[in-house]
């Protein structure tokens, strides 16, 4: 078997995988177990294929043995395979929680049996945006994670989750016309929607007209990645939904809109300059977010805002347009999926044992939790950039790539970038002092379950025995929680390859030579 063999399986598995969880309805802990086996044998293909890609340069297969242009294209480089395997852990430790979430939770309002399958076909989803090699099927992917979204969103049926559905249908199905309308639009101007074959066809267009394609699908994309001023949906949606299906939402979906744009401006439009007003929203995404973020005293909302602000430093790096610019968004991507998804993990932790994630009503979970405290604040320094996390590394790498371009505009976006950083920082540490580090005495609205566990140590305390909560995580999800915090902490210690991968990713984006002959010679005329 030939390594372009392995690349629908990202894909096909999932989707079998969620057939089987189908016919295992009611079935809970068997289709937990499918699920878990598809998912870790993802994992390992995706392994195989970053380390094939990486050795053996891009890799593509012709869907069906269908020669081009009749044919689905589905390419694998070193970028895609990098997504991939990000991905792949990232649904993996999600799944892990949300097993211990269904454990823990007595109640009956969600139903379970729909999980899974939603679960594992917005995984399909994902991984087909990322392999796919032309529009029409990156279309397809949006729509499979999408629909799948709409699922995992509701689940439950609560009103608040059901308005906050109705909201993000609404603007991803605007999403999704503009991107379909763009690809109509391509096709009628070029003959084709494959991205080899446009990036030699685009540039034979008069610029108005590759100016009017470009717009109309960096909007679509804008939306999903949630980029200024695209992303208002945003805030209202993901905070309602459970906590893990929260959690892949907003680790991995709004990187898919990365990806797609990425794409767009390295393959179909390389030749075509909208740097500055890339570069404009990419500022106007990190400080508009992040004045958001301060505004919030409920730690979800929060953290939804300082997701769109950070989208603003990954849009940064792919409008410099330069290998550095380049590699650095890459390894600032996927740095932001592991450190966003497990802090969303860590408050979900919170929530179940505190009984809200309002900072006006928590206090002294230092003490009352340290071991869940710690699992929120270990990535929230690295959202922070503090040094040596990854996230320090990402940001300093990518302010020395805008350096040695020597343009003001760029300048102005370090300098936008550092005030991002320091008002992160701030919005932080504002929510470990309030939340985590305050006298319980001092907290004006307290949960119940706070009250009776500060009750209970004062009372240990006085006896003079060792206090033990009576309110306890489950193990499961504590262990989903600290496994994604450790892998985003290890970026640090394998900062040096991790660097040395995307910046070969990098060159292969800014010269996509490989990338579109790997494509092309899967038509019947080369």
């Amino acid at each position: 078997m030939t390594l372009a063999m392995l690349i629908p399986l990202p894909v096909l598995l999932p989707l079998i995988g969620a057939g089987i969880t189908l016919l295992l309805a009611g079935r809970a802990r068997a289709q937990a177990a499918i699920t878990i086996i598809t998912l870790l044998a993802v994992l390992a293909i995706d392994v195989v294929l970053l380390i094939g890609v990486d050795a053996h340069a891009t890799q593509a297969l012709a869907v069906g043995g269908w020669e081009l242009p009749f044919g689905i294209a589905l390419v694998v480089d070193r970028v895609s395979a990098l997504m991939l395997i990000i991905s792949a852990i990232v649904t993996f430790g999600v799944l892990l929680y949300a097993v211990g979430e269904e454990m823990a939770d007595t109640s009956t309002e969600t139903p379970v049996s729909v999980f899974y399958p939603a679960y594992l076909i917005l995984c399909a989803g994902v991984a087909a945006a990322f392999v796919t090699g032309d529009l029409f099927n990156l279309y397809v992917g949006f729509e499979m994670l999408l629909a799948a979204s709409y699922v995992l969103l509701t689940l439950g049926s609560t009103g608040e989750r059901i308005r906050a559905g109705v909201t993000y249908i609404v603007i991803s199905l605007v999403s999704s016309v503009l991107f379909l309308s763009a690809i109509g639009l391509i096709f009628a101007a070029t003959g084709t929607v494959n991205m080899a074959q446009l990036s030699e066809r685009i540039g034979q267009l008069p610029d108005d007209i590759q100016m009017i394609l470009h717009v109309v699908l960096l909007l679509g994309f804008g939306i999903k990645a949630a980029v200024f001023p695209l992303a208002f949906w945003l805030p209202d949606s993901y905070p309602t939904a459970p906590a893990p299906v929260t959690a892949v939402f907003a680790g991995l979906l709004t990187k898919v809109g990365i990806y797609a744009i990425i794409r767009t401006e390295t393959v179909i439009f390389a030749e075509s300059d909208l740097r500055v007003p890339l570069l404009v929203i990419g500022g106007l995404t990190m400080i508009v977010g992040i004045l958001g973020a301060i505004a919030q005293s409920e730690i979800k909302r929060m953290l939804s805002f300082t997701l769109i602000s950070h989208i603003g430093y990954m849009i940064f790096g792919v409008a410099m347009g330069t290998v550095e610019g380049l590699t650095a968004a890459i390894f600032y991507t996927l740095h932001h999926i592991l450190v966003q998804t497990a802090l969303f993990l860590a408050i979900g932790l919170i929530e179940q044992r505190a009984g809200s994630t309002s900072i006006r009503k928590l206090g002294g979970l230092g003490v009352l939790a340290p071991w869940i405290s710690l699992l929120f604040f270990i990535p929230a320094l690295n959202l922070a950039g503090i040094p040596p996390f990854s996230g320090f590394i990402g940001k300093v790498a990518l302010f020395n790539a805008g350096f040695d371009t020597r343009d003001w505009l760029i300048f102005v976006l370090i300098g936008a970038g550092t005030l991002t950083s320091l008002l992160t920082l701030y919005v932080i540490g504002k929510t470990w002092n309030l939340g985590f580090w305050r006298d319980p005495d001092d907290v004006e609205e307290p949960t119940e379950e706070l009250v009776t566990e500060f009750k209970e140590r004062r009372v240990a305390l006085a006896e003079g025995r060792r206090w033990t909560s009576s309110i306890t995580s489950d193990k499961t999800m504590v262990a989903a929680t600290t496994l994604i915090v450790a892998v985003s902490v290890s970026l640090t210690v394998i900062a040096g390859p991790l660097w040395d991968v995307s910046s070969r990713a990098a060159e292969n984006l800014r010269g996509p030579n490989t990338y579109i002959t790997s494509v092309l010679d899967l038509r019947g005329d080369r």
